[in-house]
Parts: structure tokens; sequence; C-alpha cells
């Protein structure tokens, strides 16, 4: 006789003994790794991927550090 065939519901309750658990130990690589961003409807209607506007982030970004000295003035 199959004894997991009395064990197919769930129990009302289930105890978890936590004493030894332990913070995640990739949660913070984890975190680093992505963020997420919300963008407006017709600023995301213009970008088809998130791999678009990684690229067109990193252009501005670009574009902002070779040109910082030529902003800052004007």
């Amino acid at each position: 006789m199959d004894n997991n065939a009395d064990n197919d519901e769930m129990k009302s309750e289930y105890r978890f003994d936590y004493s030894k658990a332990r913070p995640n130990r990739f949660a913070e690589e984890y975190n680093q790794m992505q963020r997420t961003v919300i963008l407006d409807s017709d600023v995301a209607d213009d970008f088809p991927s998130s791999e678009a506007v990684n690229e067109a982030l990193r252009f501005l970004a670009r574009i902002t550090k070779e040109h910082k000295g030529e902003l800052i003035q004007k």
C-alpha cells in the first residue's frame, strides 16, 4: 500500500523551526544586479525592449560625461 496516498492533503497548520535560519547570503549581490524602473507610458512607447532603454541611457550617460564642462557652464 502507498503511504503517500494518506499525505496528499495539506495540513491546516505547519510549524517551522526558524531558530537556525540564516540571512540569504546571495540577496545583496542579487539586489545589486538589477533595478526596476517604471517608465511613463509615453516614454515606454518609444522603446520596444529593455535593451533599447539601456542602450539609450548608456548613450546619454556617455554624452553627458564627455560634455560635462560644457553643460555646467551654460
